[in-house]
């Protein structure tokens, strides 16, 4: 080779090697984009500093977009610093995570509002944790998935569910609970308690819940009510077990084989179950904490023959981190098709548990998607 095309093959060498980027390049413009967007999920991944204030922040920092060429990216705070730069007072990067420390603010109010003998006033809450009643509010949303005011009424709700059995009246019960009257107890009873409070003390005890198993094309199928509404629809593989399994609901009722009467309405939850297309209007008993009602009121919404992700029930509950919450709220769900949670599926579209087995499950679908079609113009 000549020297003179030597030359030629390193210049181009050289050339090529200058325009290709390199990784640390890659990785700076993939930091530049995210605090550009200020996404604050490389939260603790990296660092960037700003030459023309002297600080360093968070990706997500709120502060107004520094120039490019100004900004410097670090793996860790202590590279920062080392570097001269000191922590931004905005987004106070040498402090915990903004998420570690609402989450902290969180768990404190919920255990002030736990022991608390009557529930505390959002304002005196939000004083505590030393945020903005706006801010907290919000925050504790969306944490919990309930407001504090829903938390400190299903608190109460549990603790006279707990006080009841063990106190020598029912009164003392329900003042021990943090009721500040026996008429705002009363008022809400059939929420709290689904029953009279002397039966609930005698844990169920007088109670009566008529129950049927018939058969259908999913296999036996028990549906049981209470003098408020049905209480129950349960999928099974035995009698046996579905008996068992009403009864560890209900330990202290006294449980009764339906009569002809109850047949008809065991024959409307059959026929349902058979073809979706038919009414299923029943008055339901239904028991659970304030937030499980608001996703099966959520559930009760989705029309036969779609599907909804638990992600978009959260979503739709205004609580979009109370995924896995709103999950078990759906596997809790004794109320089987009234309270259709079998329409509730995985982001992917995929099947996830049920109560009565995913086969189950996959039928119920199935047969509602049949009756869309049939219905679809």
């Amino acid at each position: 080779m000549s020297c003179t095309n030597a030359l030629i093959l390193k210049e181009l060498t050289m050339t090529r090697t200058l325009e290709k980027p390199s990784a640390t390049s890659s990785r700076d413009d993939a930091s530049w984009e995210a605090v550009v967007a200020r996404d604050a999920s490389f939260e603790g991944r990296f660092y960037y500093s700003v030459a023309t204030t002297g600080v360093y922040c968070r990706p997500g920092c709120a502060a107004r977009l520094p120039k490019r060429a100004n900004v410097r990216f670090f793996d860790t705070r202590d590279e920062a610093e080392r570097a001269g730069f000191r922590p931004c007072k905005r987004c106070k990067p040498d402090q915990p995570p903004l998420g570690e420390l609402h989450a902290a603010k969180v768990a404190q109010a919920c255990r002030l509002i736990e022991a608390a003998e009557e529930a505390p006033k959002l304002d005196a809450l939000a004083e505590i944790v030393a945020l903005s009643p706006y801010h907290f509010h919000r925050i504790f949303k969306q944490a919990v998935g309930v407001t504090p005011k829903a938390y400190a009424i299903a608190h109460r709700n549990k603790r006279v569910r707990a006080e009841l059995p063990a106190s020598d009246t029912v009164t003392a019960a329900i003042y021990d609970a943090g009721f500040n009257s026996n008429g705002r107890f009363y008022a809400n009873v059939s929420e709290v308690l689904g029953m009279a409070p002397t039966d609930f003390r005698e844990g169920g005890a007088g109670q009566e819940i008529r129950y049927a198993i018939p058969e259908c094309s999913l296999g036996p199928v028990l549906i049981a009510a209470s003098e408020k509404g049905v209480c129950a629809i349960l999928f099974g593989d035995d009698l046996e077990g579905l008996r068992r399994e009403l009864q560890d609901q209900f330990p202290r009722a006294h449980l009764i084989g339906g009569d002809k009467s109850f047949q008809e309405l065991t024959a409307k939850v059959v026929a349902f179950v058979e073809d979706p297309a038919k009414n299923l209007d029943l008055p339901l008993d239904i028991r659970g904490t304030a937030f499980q009602h608001r996703v099966w009121d959520a559930l009760r919404r989705i029309p036969a023959g779609s599907t909804a992700s638990y992600a978009e029930i959260a979503e739709k509950i205004g609580a979009p981190k109370a995924v896995r919450a709103v999950a078990r709220a759906c596997a809790t769900n004794l109320i089987a098709v009234a309270i259709p949670c079998h329409r509730v599926v995985r982001s992917d579209g995929g099947l996830s548990g049920y109560r009565g087995g995913v086969e189950r499950k996959r039928a119920l679908l199935a047969k509602e998607a049949k009756t869309k079609f049939k219905l679809a113009p």
